[in-house]
């Protein structure tokens, strides 16, 4: 499968000829959702859930199928009928070719006085996990490449690095990272690399916008 970063969390997986992007929000690129054939949202948090991209695309492909949480798929789920299904913690689907868990339950606490809303992480094939906004450990698999939120405002370095060897995958890439300068960029490079703590084994990498890896 090819992996494309699309900007901050939003990922286009691509594999025989069918295309799933996962989160395409408002500081993901404009048209990293159109063309697909299968889109996940993580939860509703503007930055992994924009309603006029998720418009575009599904009018661009009349073949184009949404699976998310309640909270995003009751704005779009009248426009597109039959297209827009709702998942939750434990479901297991087929789209675009893979075949896909829903793990998680919560969006992780940014501060006690915020209320916590819903928030799923998903394993395509069994190897692949991109948890959204919550550091969910997907429990009975071993995960061949994790995708790494590295900067929010409910998180800190030393969380990131445990979840990295809590899931203890091969490769962990950056998502959730349009926030951090190119400074950053290289203080979180060493830190989660060979000169930092450890990572338990996992290859650390960060793509940029539009840059691809093949898996």
């Amino acid at each position: 499968m090819k992996l494309t970063k699309k900007g901050h969390s939003c990922v286009r997986i691509e594999k025989d000829e069918q295309t799933l992007v996962i989160d395409p929000g408002t500081f993901s690129e404009e048209d990293a959702a159109v063309g697909a054939d299968a889109i996940l949202v993580t939860h509703e948090h503007f930055d992994h859930f924009n309603e006029e991209r998720l418009r575009t695309a599904l009018d661009d492909n009349p073949d184009a199928q949404i699976w998310t949480l309640h909270s995003v798929a009751h704005h779009i789920s009248a426009a597109f009928p039959g297209r827009v299904h709702t998942i939750g913690e434990g479901d297991t689907f087929s789209a675009a070719g893979f075949d896909i868990e829903v793990h998680g339950q919560l969006h992780a606490i940014i501060h006690p006085d915020i209320p916590r809303i819903t928030n799923v992480g998903y394993l395509l094939d069994g190897t692949l996990f991109h948890p959204g906004d919550a550091l969910t450990v997907p429990a009975g698999h071993r995960v061949d490449t994790l995708m790494l939120p590295v900067h929010a405002p409910w998180n800190k370095f030393a969380e990131i690095l445990d979840y990295v060897r809590a899931v203890d995958p091969r490769r962990a890439i950056d998502i959730h990272d349009a926030l951090l300068s190119d400074l950053a960029h290289t203080v979180y490079g060493r830190m989660l690399g060979p000169d930092g703590p450890g990572t338990g084994g996992a290859e650390h990498l960060r793509l940029t916008s539009g840059e691809s890896l093949a898996l």
